[in-house]
């Protein structure tokens, strides 16, 4: 699978999310704000999986349907990576 710009973007704002919780932590923010901070990146991660599971899954049942193969267990195992990321 290609990752195109867009989740790249994604994740170097999470890079820098996460960088500036670290300065957060040595500059000893509260405890709230630290904790604010990292549940924001933890969603955006958990979106970024999203968008990448999907966007192959779109590509594997595309690749499945051209080459008359079911599509049944391609979806069951997007749907278990999901799964075993939360």
């Amino acid at each position: 699978m290609e990752y195109n710009q867009q989740v790249k973007n994604r994740l170097r704002r999470i890079e820098g999310q996460l960088k500036g919780v670290l300065s957060m932590m040595e500059q000893g923010r509260d405890c709230r704000d630290v904790v604010t901070q990292l549940s924001a990146a933890r969603s955006a991660i958990d979106r970024t999986m999203g968008v990448i599971v999907s966007s192959n899954l779109e590509q594997c049942v595309r690749e499945s349907l051209e080459q008359g193969e079911p599509t049944e267990g391609v979806v069951k195992e997007a749907v278990q990576l999901l799964v075993k990321s939360r």
